[in-house]
């Protein structure tokens, strides 16, 4: 009973350690014995770093500087999945597109990174490239507007 008393005092020691010093997760290993504690942690999965659906200070202004609503004449370029926006296909590589870019339905457009796989976004319109609605390294959500472009 008194070996049972020893990992008990042993458990609750670690437990001390663990909320003292912030820790998530503690594994000690001893010989044979190991012993592994987890505390459950506020579910916070990319909340702090979701997209806006909008345009907003960090936006790169259409040629005319114009960041309100889009004119009803643009056509938006969203994102088809969650991840993190890329402009450019290595971060020394000029822009796949900027504003004022011609682009066709097969034109590349950006990378979204979702789960540690590159995915090329195409345009799937004709036009130019109006307006760039989100920054290069973004949290993009599903439906992002991305891209505003003219059609042509």
């Amino acid at each position: 009973m008194s070996e049972k008393h020893s990992d008990l005092k042993k458990i609750e020691q670690l437990l001390e350690i663990m909320k003292a010093n912030d820790l998530v997760e503690i594994e000690v290993k001893s010989g044979d014995e190991k012993i592994v504690l987890k505390r459950a942690q506020p579910q916070v999965t990319g909340v702090p770093m979701i997209a806006p659906a909008g345009p907003t200070a960090a936006t790169v202004p259409a040629a005319g500087g114009e960041q309100a609503a889009a004119p009803s004449d643009l056509i938006e370029i969203k994102a088809p999945m969650v991840g993190t926006f890329y402009a450019t296909p290595n971060p020394d590589a000029e822009p796949y597109v900027d504003v004022g870019s011609k682009v066709t339905q097969s034109t590349v457009v950006c990378i979204i990174e979702a789960m540690k796989v590159m995915n090329e976004i195409k345009a799937e319109t004709e036009g130019t490239i109006a307006e760039v609605c989100v920054q290069s390294g973004q949290a993009v959500e599903y439906g992002t507007v991305l891209y505003r472009v003219k059609p042509e």
